[in-house]
């Protein structure tokens, strides 16, 4: 099975993709959905037609069949636009979270607390938009549509389009359930985002520094031996004095910082020393680029 999934990389996408929109399903069915949490997107939509039209119908109109109606539509525009190739596995996306929306049953793990509700339900929800983005796919809703305006509005970033539409969708799921939940509702977008952000990056972070120093020999031999890392020297000018130097640049695991700073403050106490994140480091001595 395994050898099966290396020689075709698409059942692997295809099967992230499924997985990821069954977790999906759980944070919005038994997370938002049961508290009034309108997370953005078509799915936000969805939490808000059911609640609105359940004095109508019976449990209100599923989950499932408001995002997959919501989708058609833009379906047959991105196909037009971009290519059925393109849409292949989006349409798989929004298929799969329609589909598990339908059949996963609500869990009822935090109704009616608020708090664990948006964590709990941000992280399941984070977890599984990242696989589906590891599986190159996405579930549809606000990002599609986000891709296809900024096609017209190339001035303006999808990240941005995006915003503006869950941002209506919040304030609309506020007159529906109440400011408070759709503060509580930001919230949940904000842990959603930073999940999904560090499984698609990868939770290994690194530091990247950047070292001044007079006694660069002395630095590089102590990063080299001591810390075991390699680095790289960066012909620099200081715009002041007009000095020409040899700056340091080096990547270490997020462990091995304070060693590093002790071993310069140790060489030269007056070294000028950057220190940022590098959310991802692929190659020799960190992780390895898997195509």
């Amino acid at each position: 099975m395994k050898s099966m999934i290396k020689q075709k990389p698409w059942i692997r996408d295809y099967l992230l993709i499924f997985i990821g929109t069954a977790l999906m399903s759980i944070a919005l069915k038994s997370a938002f959905d049961t508290n009034g949490i309108v997370d953005g997107g078509f799915s936000g939509i969805a939490i808000i037609v059911k609640s609105v039209t359940e004095p109508l119908i019976p449990g209100g109109i599923p989950l499932g069949v408001t995002n997959l109606l919501l989708n058609i539509p833009i379906f047959f525009l991105g196909i037009k636009i971009m290519g059925f190739g393109f849409m292949a596995k989006t349409i798989w996306g929004t298929v799969s979270l329609s589909f598990w929306l339908t059949v996963i049953p609500v869990i009822p793990l935090v109704e009616g607390d608020m708090v664990l509700a948006v964590l709990i339900g941000g992280v399941i929800q984070g977890t599984g938009i990242g696989l589906v983005f590891l599986g190159r796919g996405t579930t549809g809703g606000t990002d599609l549509v986000a891709s296809l305006i900024q096609r017209y509005v190339k001035h303006i970033s999808i990240a941005r389009i995006m915003q503006v539409i869950d941002g209506m969708i919040v304030v609309i799921g506020a007159f529906v359930f109440g400011p408070t939940k759709a503060m509580y509702a930001i919230v949940a977008i904000y842990i959603v985002g930073k999940v999904t952000d560090g499984l698609q990056e990868g939770l290994n972070y690194a530091k990247a520094v950047y070292i001044i120093t007079d006694h660069q020999e002395e630095v590089s031999r102590r990063i080299l031996e001591d810390l075991d890392r390699g680095v790289t020297g960066v012909h620099a000018q200081g715009m002041y004095a007009g000095t020409e130097r040899l700056m340091l640049f080096s990547v270490v695991g997020k462990k091995q910082i304070v060693q590093l700073k002790e071993a310069v403050a140790e060489v030269d106490p007056r070294a000028f020393m950057i220190v940022t994140d590098a959310r991802e480091v692929l190659g020799e001595g960190f992780q390895e680029y898997k195509v």
